[in-house]
């Protein structure tokens, strides 16, 4: 099977010296002689750098190695970090934007039908730089584009192996091979585990209540203020606010609230988390996260509502500014908007803190893979945690900045004083320790990973610049910034979609004092872990749960609760039998 690529194509790429031999169409089996050779030869990687640097592979046309200056393909330092030598060798050989994120083409059209293709450097309001395969930059005007869109397929030219004997393809991969990022996240290899001890004796989960009384599609659990042994249970879809009451003369299950007629609901939308005010027994109020879809933006509100004064029912929305009262049932004011690019990556966690500060986890709202940068945007709020003041006011806002977050008064007025921390994907579920008020956060990982990580103020946790303790993409990459890795980064074998839970500070179990205990959504794996000064001391498997795990909960004593988000139903996670050893 020949390539049928046109002599025209590679006579952009070839040096003269080499016309006839390379102008002949591409064999397919010489492709897989070079791979073969590369894979059984380890090369040299001094003499591969002169390769890449020298005439004939024109590699330091489009990339750099360690340096901050930027071209049309990406920095290589770490590269090595990512992929092992035969994903090198196929991606030298196969030329595609899956080496590293960040990267993509784009196909330009003008409206006079020139069409141009490369990486976006830089998108302005009236023009469009572009970096070409030859890694020239070309300013387009905005108002003469037609079309825009993405490309498959890299800048990397096919058949670069044609300009190489197999002996400097060899001495090529070695090279590539050897770039090793000597700052990335020490620790690395314990911390990304390959296989996880289970457990002798598993945890046990224990429902509280029968599957009559089962919720539809719940996402956030947590005791309700004012009444003994009673949760409140929040439905994203259909929107709806529950209160379970345990009691020995039985279990009830009242409706709190039902907001289904006025939020965007759907699968993984609608109401995604809700959080108590610390004085809720003096005020009443709490506080929602949810989607909303308005003339085709979509995105989220943090709104402020009112309990009853039994606490057994909402109370209607506070008013806009002040106490004023509005009827039950009535809009509720926003507070906070966050909008997103697309339907994915939302966050939906808040929670006030041991400041009494109001936290708000944020995704980095799509599309997959971040390649706009959203996480490492200040001038955004996503891809990070934020922190409000719900109890002052600034101008203009329905909260205030605490002075302590980090952009407090920034003299750049496009950063977004709320961020508290930053570079996090989805921040899902986060929680504090109760003893030494560190903040745990679950982040949902791209391809690779599912990260635990304790984040803390004005921290950047490297989302997309990282994912786990891999480079990722270094296209928004900063000079002077330091990232900060995750306690843990469990790979895709372990589970697709991890749930943060919390640190165990209950009384039936010494031997989980101080263990970390979560999840993952897809898998049902349930893990429990140590660390010490934010490094990976021990993790083991703790059992499995029944169903799909939307979040954790803990009880006045320190308990720890999970929710099923198919069967609806809730579990104690029972400690008394197992030992974490």
């Amino acid at each position: 099977m020949r390539c049928t690529r046109s002599k025209t194509v590679l006579v952009r790429w070839i040096p003269t010296a080499i016309l006839t031999f390379a102008s002949c169409a591409i064999v397919a089996d010489d492709v897989e002689e070079y791979r073969a050779f590369a894979t059984r030869t380890p090369g040299d990687a001094g003499a591969g750098r002169k390769v890449f640097e020298g005439d004939k592979a024109k590699c330091s046309r489009c990339h750099v190695v360690g340096t901050d200056e930027r071209k049309a393909g990406p920095n290589l330092l770490g590269i090595a970090d990512k992929h092992p030598r035969a994903k090198l060798i196929h991606h030298i050989l196969k030329p595609s934007t899956e080496i590293l994120a960040g990267y993509a083409t784009q196909v330009i059209v003008t409206n006079q039908g020139e069409a141009h293709t490369g990486i976006v450097k830089n998108r302005g309001v009236e023009t469009l730089e572009l970096w070409i395969a030859t890694g020239e930059v070309i300013k387009i005007p905005t108002s003469k584009i037609a079309s825009d869109k993405a490309a498959r397929p890299s800048l990397m030219p096919d058949g670069l192996q044609t300009e190489l004997m197999k002996e400097e393809f060899a001495d090529l991969i070695a090279y590539v091979e050897s770039l090793v990022d000597p700052n990335a996240y020490q620790h690395a290899s314990f911390a990304t585990p390959d296989e996880i001890q289970s457990l002798k004796k598993p945890i046990r989960l224990v429902p509280i209540h029968g599957e009559k009384l089962s919720f539809g599609h719940p996402v956030w659990l947590e005791p309700m203020p004012g009444l003994p042994d009673t949760f409140v249970v929040v439905e994203n879809d259909p929107a709806k606010i529950w209160l379970l009451e345990i009691s020995s003369s039985g279990t009830r299950k009242t409706l709190f609230l039902d907001l289904k007629k006025e939020i965007h609901t759907g699968q993984h939308m609608g109401l995604m988390g809700l959080a108590f005010h610390p004085s809720f027994l003096q005020n009443r109020r709490y506080f929602l996260n949810h989607h909303y879809l308005e003339n085709g933006a979509f995105g989220t509100y943090i709104v402020e509502r009112r309990a009853s004064g039994d606490l057994r029912r909402d109370g209607g929305p506070r008013g806009a500014r002040g106490p004023r009262r509005r009827p039950p049932g009535a809009p509720a004011p926003r507070l906070l908007r966050i909008t997103q690019r697309t339907q994915l990556h939302t966050g939906g966690m808040l929670a006030f803190g041991p400041d009494d500060y109001l936290y708000i986890g944020t995704g980095d709202g799509g599309p997959q893979e971040d390649p706009e940068g959203h996480a490492q945007n200040a001038t955004l709020l996503n891809g990070a945690i934020l922190r409000i003041d719900v109890d002052s006011r600034d101008p203009g806002l329905e909260y205030a900045i605490p002075e302590s977050n980090p952009h407090h008064d920034s003299a750049d007025s496009r950063i977004r004083q709320e961020i508290w921390a930053t570079g996090l994907r989805q921040a899902w579920r986060f929680s504090w320790d109760a003893k030494t008020q560190d903040l745990w956060v679950g982040d949902v990982g791209q391809t690779r990973f599912e990260e635990i990580t304790v984040v803390r103020q004005g921290e950047n946790h490297g989302w997309n610049v990282y994912e786990g303790f891999l480079p990722f993409s270094d296209r928004f990459r900063k000079k002077g910034t330091k990232y900060v890795p995750p306690i843990v980064a469990l790979a895709r074998k372990h589970g697709a979609s991890v749930t943060g839970g919390y640190v165990y500070r209950g009384k039936r179990s010494k031997s989980y004092e101080g263990v970390y205990i979560f999840a993952d959504y897809e898998s049902r794996r349930m893990w429990g872990l140590t660390q010490k000064d934010r490094r990976l001391t021990k993790i083991r498997e703790i059992g499995r749960a029944p169903d799909r795990v939307t979040t954790f909960a803990v009880d006045t004593d320190g308990e720890i609760y999970l929710l099923g988000y198919d069967t609806g139903m809730i579990y104690r996670v029972a400690l008394e039998s197992s030992v974490f050893e």
